[in-house]
């Protein structure tokens, strides 16, 4: 798939940041929100003052006292009210303004899902055990959906009454993956774009390990597992 290019017009949009301990990293993240748009910082139990700084910077904030990734993005969604719902780490490795054109291409009707493929930007930015996890899972996702996907990341962009009807019930790891795999179960047009990843802020708390790195494919083997079940086929505002 292509590079993110700039919009003139990129569509409003709900900003979901999921956050734990990343006080050193809110500030440049927040400050690349694009404009008009609304940054929710959903807290996850942080110990550094995440929540009081966020909310200093302009963000929504939102507590989600049940720990795990897929609940702090879950909750973010809920919160949300845009017609778009952005999802995007918290930890300056990557651009919240590069959603805008993304949101502007889903706008468009280009996809109904649209992901951001990874590109590292210097060494220590992708460490090689969370890169060996990522590509044994987009095989074993194009293997359940046929989707031909490099990177299962966490920047993503989708209207967010259609999420809603996906359902999504996993709480930890393996939220994104279950997104994307009950988006390609509904026959949802699903894309990735390459946008630049930068090395985080601080330590990983799902990937900075190898034992972190296998627990989180543990949990994405079993999101794969789940047997296929029909859901709206298509998402609302994008015609056939």
């Amino acid at each position: 798939m292509g590079r993110v290019t700039p919009s003139p017009c990129p569509p409003l949009a709900d900003l979901v940041l999921p956050c734990l301990d990343e006080a050193e990293a809110l500030p440049w993240v927040l400050a690349r929100v694009p404009a008009g748009w609304r940054a929710i910082v959903v807290d996850n139990g942080s110990t550094d003052g995440s929540a009081d700084l966020a909310r200093s910077l302009g963000a929504t904030v939102v507590h989600e006292s049940r720990r795990g990734f897929g609940a702090a993005c879950h909750a973010g969604l809920l919160a949300a009210r845009a017609e778009f719902v952005c999802f995007c780490d918290c930890d300056a490795s990557m651009d919240p303004g590069l959603l805008a054109p993304m949101a502007a291409r889903l706008a468009a009707g280009e996809a109904d899902l649209l992901l951001g493929r990874r590109r590292p930007q210097g060494s220590g930015a992708w460490p090689a055990h969370a890169r060996a996890g990522n590509i044994a899972l987009a095989r074993m996702l194009r293997r359940r959906t046929g989707l031909r996907l490099h990177d299962l990341g966490p920047m993503r962009v989708a209207r967010r009454d259609a999420l809603l009807g996906l359902d999504l019930t996993d709480r930890r790891s393996g939220y994104p993956l279950q997104m994307v795999v009950r988006a390609a179960d509904a026959g949802w047009r699903v894309a990735e774009t390459d946008v630049p990843y930068l090395p985080r802020a601080g330590k990983s708390k799902v990937t900075g390990t190898w034992r972190g790195t296998w627990h989180a494919v543990r949990d994405m083997r079993g999101v794969l597992a789940e047997p296929k079940v029909a859901r709206p086929a298509r998402t609302e505002g994008v015609s056939a």
